[in-house]
């Protein structure tokens, strides 16, 4: 085994820990927006509205993430008349768009849980469907979905690999790099496996204190 060749490109490493980082918050914050309201729209007491957010799940759960990723590279300029878009932006969008589907999915089964006495009550005080929902079901729900959004995160750090097949410069298309330039094989995907054991290891530990202080003020 041979490491020397860290002490001449560890920034690589580290930019590339950087970029991935940066694709796995953008793809939980606009995913969990996405995700709420998919979750609405599947709601919906309109048959189409529903069915809209149902078709737009199912295509995202039934294809991989890889096509997806060409989609919206590929799709989204022939659309625009050849609307130069960053590559960062569409690996952003693509695993937003992804994680949507699923973190939809996650707060469907959360507000399934909660006890639909928790409606009623809410409605019974005055309170409209829209603000009950808000105000009384997702706070709990929240709370029951919390180890699943973690995991959604957890994974979509993962998931930021794919998006180096169009050159976005995340952890391993860094890597990449690395190994061409080092004619090294093993070595740098070992420090690249580590860089993600860290970044999720490290998001588990503070998910698991998050639910903990939860809990506990459950409790109380």
């Amino acid at each position: 085994m041979n490491f020397s060749f860290l002490g001449t490109y560890y920034q690589f490493f580290i930019t590339g820990i950087y970029i991935t980082i940066i694709l796995a918050l953008i793809a939980v914050i606009l995913g969990s927006i996405l995700g709420v309201a998919l979750t609405l729209l599947r709601r919906s007491k309109y048959k189409v509205v529903k069915l809209i957010g149902d078709i737009y799940v199912e295509f995202i759960r039934g294809t991989p993430l890889l096509a997806q990723i060409y989609i919206i590279y590929i799709g989204v300029p022939a659309l625009l008349s050849g609307m130069d878009i960053p590559d960062l932006a569409v690996g952003a969008i693509a695993l937003s768009l992804n994680a949507a589907a699923y973190i939809s999915e996650t707060i469907r089964s959360g507000i399934e849980a909660v006890s639909k006495g928790q409606m009623e009550a809410a409605r019974s005080l005055g309170m409209n469907q829209r603000t009950a929902m808000f105000d009384i079901i997702m706070p709990q729900a929240f709370k029951n979905i919390l180890p699943a959004l973690g995991n959604q995160f957890i994974g979509s750090i993962k998931d930021s690999s794919i998006v180096s097949v169009i050159g976005v410069a995340e952890l391993m298309y860094e890597t990449t790099i690395v190994r061409g330039n080092t004619a090294l094989g093993l070595e740098p995907i070992l420090v690249a496996s580590l860089g993600y054991l860290v970044l999720t290891f490290t998001l588990s530990r503070l998910l698991g204190i998050v639910e903990r202080r939860l809990k506990t003020s459950d409790r109380r």
